[in-house]
């Protein structure tokens, strides 16, 4: 999707996929798939700039690399992290190319419609709704660039790779209608999809020619599954969401870093509303990644209340029958360790949607986006957002016909 690359990330490029057989070492596709037959070379007055999330640079059929082996003066990164990358910093600081960054939203203005004028440089983040959605709210370089976006002229082409909805193209159609409108000539960006269509072909050529899957047996008639306990379900008001945020120092640290202590605690009742947040100050030096992992400012962190005084405004906020939900055991674990105490074990919403799927999901904000687009936060900083998304969860699994497909 776009929100919507050779790698540059300090470490030697990863070597082409091994599946037993032989690879291109320009497209890195198995020679049976190989698109670089169908590869164009278009010069651009623009600077195309790829970051591509990590876990999209071992997905078979991006198109991320495709489009900077298309677009000869065209960069590609891998990584989430940009506030200090060189090449990154270099790019944006091109004074005859001005930066733009390719992404939607409220404030975006339409780049078909109203193009800035003159050469730009197009920073375009390559990866799922979910990850190019964390990578710019993570990345305040990014963050801080003019923003456009576009709404596609036409459905995807990419009949290999679902995307989330009709709006949605793929990074080189996205480049192809982007470029086409910075450039004024549109039709010359056309053969942008020629190698993107024949990575299509040729990949559904080989699903046509793979053995048929054997049928599975029709599950008997009966009330429909559920990833809660009926009796977890059958009692919405109990069920209350739980996160918390940790003073943490990286294990690179050395074996005498402090141990992980609770600084932040945000539970949010699924059916009410209600919302219990209360920040508490860390006992041990404050990490200096824990700004930014907490999305709190350090002097916010240090403000905060004694444990002791967030302990005690959280057990007048509980009740005896409330049922808490956690994403994963070290939320709660950690509260255990500051003292805490929960009516119940909390519920690991991680295991009961792995259960209930029988497939891997990902992070929290990527299973959540299966439901739809993230929710208003719940409070502040990193907490509140990953409250809301456990309840935007929660919400779709009481809905019936009884939760996520």
């Amino acid at each position: 999707m776009t929100g919507p690359p050779p790698a540059d990330t300090g470490r030697p490029s990863p070597p082409a996929p091994s599946l037993g057989r032989e690879v291109c070492d320009r497209c890195r596709r198995p020679r049976t798939v190989c698109y670089c037959a169908s590869l164009p070379r278009i010069e651009t007055a623009t600077r195309v700039v790829i970051l591509q999330h990590p876990r999209e640079r071992d997905v078979a059929i991006g198109t991320a690399r495709m489009a900077s082996l298309a677009l000869p003066s065209a960069e590609l990164h891998v990584g989430v992290r940009w506030g200090e990358h060189p090449a990154l910093a270099r790019a944006l600081a091109d004074p005859a190319r001005p930066p733009i960054l390719l992404y939607p939203g409220p404030e975006a203005t339409d780049i078909l419609r109203a193009p800035p004028p003159g050469p730009v440089t197009l920073v375009v983040v390559d990866g799922t709704w979910s990850q190019a959605r964390n990578v710019v709210r993570d990345n305040p370089v990014l963050r801080a660039l003019p923003r456009y976006a576009f709404t596609a002229p036409a459905p995807s082409e990419y009949r290999i790779r679902r995307e989330p909805s009709d709006e949605y193209v793929s990074t080189i159609e996205a480049l192809m209608h982007v470029l086409g409108a910075l450039e004024g000539d549109p039709a010359r960006f056309r053969a942008l999809l020629d190698p993107f269509r024949a990575m299509v072909d040729a990949q559904l050529a080989c699903q046509a020619r793979a053995p048929s899957p054997r049928r599975r047996t029709p599950r008997p008639p009966g009330p429909p599954r559920r990833p809660l306990p009926a009796d977890v379900l059958a009692a919405p008001d109990a069920l209350v969401c739980v996160v918390a945020e940790a003073n943490a120092w990286p294990y690179a640290s050395g074996p005498d870093h402090p141990p992980d202590e609770l600084v932040h605690w945000v539970a949010h009742r699924v059916t009410t509303g209600e919302t219990f947040s209360v920040i508490a100050a860390p006992d041990h030096p404050l990490s200096p990644s824990a700004p930014f992992h907490t999305g709190l400012a350090a002097d916010v962190l240090r403000a905060g209340v004694a444990r002791a005084a967030l302990l005690e405004a959280f057990a007048g906020f509980v009740r005896p029958t409330d049922r808490a939900l956690a994403w994963g055991h070290y939320g709660p674990g950690l509260f255990a360790l500051a003292g805490g105490a929960l009516p119940t074990p909390a519920i690991d919403l991680r295991a009961a949607a792995q259960r209930f799927t029988a497939r891997g999901l990902g992070s929290l904000e990527d299973y959540a986006a299966t439901f739809g687009p993230p929710p208003p936060p719940v409070a502040v900083g990193r907490a509140g957002l990953r409250a809301a998304l456990l309840a935007q969860i929660v919400r779709a699994w009481l809905t019936p016909p009884g939760g996520p497909s």
